[in-house]
């Protein structure tokens, strides 16, 4: 797949909050995950490598979460091998209040595959 290819596949499974899919389906087995400094003060490690331990990383982010309000991929910008989507949801973790979350996830491909991912919030 193509860059292009790569981004349009993960808008359309993001906006289903396919997580797991977008994982299994375009992300490389070597895959690096960076989140900003500031994830380290909410119990999330900044640097993940591997697509076995991003998927377990969202799997218990996941589980902190009461209730998804809303979610919402835009569509990607594509630039050369990288592709920016803005993430955007309404969310309720567990014993805490609503709260609005935006990040910009910017992302890497080659050969049709997702091998790194950093977020931006």
């Amino acid at each position: 797949m193509t860059t292009q290819e790569t981004a349009a596949r993960y808008h359309e499974l993001a906006n289903q909050r396919n997580f797991i899919e977008i994982q299994d389906t375009l992300y490389d087995e070597n895959v690096v995950c960076e989140e900003p400094e500031k994830a380290a003060s909410m119990g999330m490690a900044i640097f993940t490598n591997g697509r076995e331990a991003i998927k377990a990383k969202g799997v218990a982010r996941r589980a902190t979460i009461e209730t998804v309000h809303s979610y919402s991929c835009s569509e990607p910008i594509v630039a050369g091998e990288f592709f920016s989507v803005v993430l955007k949801q309404e969310i309720t973790f567990k014993g805490k209040p609503r709260m609005a979350l935006e990040e910009i996830g910017i992302f890497q491909v080659k050969n049709g595959m997702v091998i790194k991912e950093q977020f931006f919030y």
